[in-house]
């Protein structure tokens, strides 16, 4: 059987990763200092490496560093939020559609391999899994659109908003909503359809920001 990669053993992360994921699961929370001594004793590293993994996060909109005042976890506001999730759809969009015109056989299996697996995590309530299913799919629509420039630029919109959007994730039905759009995503893409993935991509990310949204009511 071959294994599968969002189930696959996780590589040792790195001190960057290992605070990204922090700051995602809400263990430092938005506009909390990251003090060097400290975070040097809890992580067992160098202040040197520390600091690499400070200004690597702060690249990547996920920590501020204020002169004279340190590095503290970067507020996102959920008006902020949805701008990113407008911003990231029109990428999107653009990549479903190239996704589209060049798909081929081989790939579009693997998309509704991925597919299924999506709606298998959903019906035993596997809710990590499936978001870290959701987050693959999303990621090989990127890949096999080719188009570079748009996956650097995506990955950092991501990395903005990704807190929001795991929060969202987790919320039970969720899973619910976002499915069917996935799925409709991977049929347009696998009839070779660049208008409807565009189409179904644009109502998809309609769907995360509106949803964010409602989360701040």
């Amino acid at each position: 059987m071959t294994p599968d990669p969002a189930r696959a053993a996780p590589r040792p992360l790195s001190l960057t990763d290992a605070l990204r994921e922090g700051i995602i699961r809400g263990d430092f929370v938005p506009n909390q200092r990251l003090i060097e001594s400290d975070l040097t004793a809890q992580y067992r590293v160098s202040r040197s490496a520390v600091r690499d993994a400070l200004s690597e996060l702060a690249v990547e909109g996920l920590v501020q560093r204020v002169q004279n005042r340190g590095a503290r976890v970067r507020s996102v506001s959920i008006e902020e939020a949805v701008e990113i999730i407008e911003v990231r759809s029109a990428v999107e969009a653009l990549c479903a559609k190239k996704a589209a015109e060049c798909v081929t056989d081989a790939q579009v299996l693997e998309l509704r391999e991925t597919g299924q697996k999506m709606q298998d995590a959903v019906a035993t309530g596997e809710l990590e899994h499936y978001s870290s299913l959701n987050k693959r799919l999303h990621r090989r629509i990127v890949e096999i659109s080719g188009q570079l420039t748009a996956s650097a630029t995506i990955e950092r919109l991501r990395a903005q908003s990704v807190r929001h959007q795991f929060r969202l994730a987790m919320q039970p039905g969720r899973a619910a909503v976002s499915l069917p759009e996935h799925l409709e995503i991977i049929e347009a893409i696998a009839a070779r359809n660049p208008e409807k993935a565009v189409r179904l991509m644009e109502t998809h990310m309609d769907s995360i920001a509106l949803a964010i949204s409602n989360t701040g009511r």
